[in-house]
């Protein structure tokens, strides 16, 4: 797939020019709740710097991770795919074949064969050939001209990390706290090592507020009250870090053309239901609480500030949105479960081909799909795996499965998912039902099997 992207362009035209086509940068927190920023109501938190961005663009009430955990969401967001169909069923780590296949073709790879200069900075956790990580392609194999990054997560927690590699190169301990070393770099790379000649797409990943947590103690003496203050500091730090980030752009003058995305990988993965919105459940659970999310935009001249939005939006549109945005073609023969969120921004409605999607072979519910206000969960047939670390054997499972005991919920009145309407709403329960079994089938046969490999 990645021999044809070039060419593709090659053979499409497109109206918009280097000196139309916006900046784009992404800034994906870590393990961050859909309560966890004070412009989404937390009790604890007062992060100022991304309430500014919510002020100043759009800010969505239901916006979704495209997993309950780190790397899916880290695929659906590169691909435009749903994580499973992209073959990333759950977290990577070292003992795995699976990663982000190079097959995959990515935002990155898009945008830079569409005329950008590319970075990625911070958290990665789809694989990389380094021998203490994993054994998939590093963030170069994906079209970024220049990354810095961890495997996983911040080690030994977000203070001195010492896992960071810069474009292949392990840099040991490096002093400070993990979300300002991300900062640092990017705004070092949008000085010194950017084509400034070209527009650029900055995919941010804050490690922040990932467990082992560490932020620095006068942030930590913010929050006496708290079990884990530490947690708290973490995103307060983060919103600094971001904070500077936004700076750096408005100095760059840079900000009217730049289109600014912030959101989180998952939801939180503490059991106080104030961290995700007292919704249902948390990280690793395919209930609201794990999959929804902050969402915030900024595109100063397309989207008026102070906007807010009730549409259902994810991680897995941001591709399709950015491409729509540079005027990059998608790629031919590649199955997009994302939409471009261009329509909303200019008319505030979504029209979306299908139901947005998640699976998640350890979660009960298993399986969700959400279309409109409604919701359909349900759980697996037969008794999958639930252990935290996938393993390659359990993908036999989980492609022929299907499904059981199912729910359904109208988010719109029923946040807390607490009353089923199958029975009461016979017509919609059937529609949906047999929605979810279709595209679970579709997204199962394109799913890599990664026993594949030997």
């Amino acid at each position: 797939m990645k021999n044809i992207v070039p060419l593709i362009l090659l053979l499409t035209s497109w109206s918009l020019t280097a000196a139309t086509q916006p900046n784009i940068v992404i800034m994906l927190a870590d393990d961050l709740g859909a309560g966890d920023l004070s412009c989404y109501g937390s009790p604890e938190n007062k992060t100022p710097h991304l309430d500014q961005l919510a002020k100043d663009g759009l800010q969505f009430s239901d916006f979704y991770a495209a997993s309950a955990v780190c790397s899916p969401s880290r695929a659906a967001l590169q691909t435009g795919r749903f994580s499973v169909r992209a073959g990333v069923y759950s977290w990577v780590a070292t003992s795995q074949k699976m990663h982000l296949r190079v097959e995959e073709t990515t935002i990155a790879e898009l945008l830079k064969a569409g005329g950008y200069a590319t970075a990625h900075i911070g958290k990665w956790h789809l694989g990389y050939g380094l021998t203490d990580e994993t054994t998939g392609p590093d963030p170069r194999d994906h079209g970024y001209d220049y990354w810095l990054a961890t495997g996983n997560n911040a080690q030994p927690s977000h203070h001195n990390p010492n896992n960071f590699v810069r474009n292949g190169k392990a840099l040991g301990e490096v002093k400070g706290y993990s979300c300002q070393i991300v900062a640092d770099e990017a705004i070092k790379w949008l000085d010194q090592h950017r084509n400034k000649k070209k527009p650029f797409f900055l995919n941010i990943c804050f490690h922040e507020p990932h467990q082992r947590v560490a932020s620095p103690p006068e942030l930590v003496a913010r929050h006496p009250d708290v079990k884990q203050p530490e947690y708290y500091g973490c995103i307060e730090n983060m919103d600094d870090a971001a904070g500077r980030i936004l700076k750096k752009l408005n100095a760059l003058s840079e900000v009217d053309n730049t289109l600014v995305i912030f959101t989180s990988d998952n939801g939180s993965y503490r059991t106080d239901r104030a961290n995700n919105r007292n919704l249902k459940g948390r990280k690793t659970q395919l209930w609201e609480g794990g999959i929804r999310a902050p969402g915030i935009i900024r595109w100063p001249d397309r989207i008026k500030p102070g906007t807010r939005s009730d549409v259902p939006a994810g991680l897995v549109d941001l591709l399709p949105s950015a491409c729509a945005a540079a005027g990059v073609p998608l790629p031919k023969n590649v199955t997009l479960d994302g939409t471009s969120l261009l329509p909303l921004f200019a008319t505030g409605k979504l029209v979306r081909p299908k139901p947005l999607y998640w699976f998640y072979n350890p979660s009960r519910p298993v399986c969700v799909i959400r279309d409109g206000d409604w919701c359909l969960l349900a759980d697996p047939e037969i008794d999958l795996p639930r252990q935290n670390m996938f393993l390659e054997r359990f993908i036999g499972d989980i492609k022929k499965t299907d499904f059981k005991n199912y729910r359904l919920h109208n988010l719109r009145t029923d946040a807390a998912q607490e009353i089923d309407l199958s029975e009461k709403d016979p017509e919609r329960f059937a529609k949906m039902k047999a929605q979810m079994l279709k595209l679970h089938r579709d997204v199962m046969d394109e799913a890599f099997d990664w026993r594949s490999l030997k």
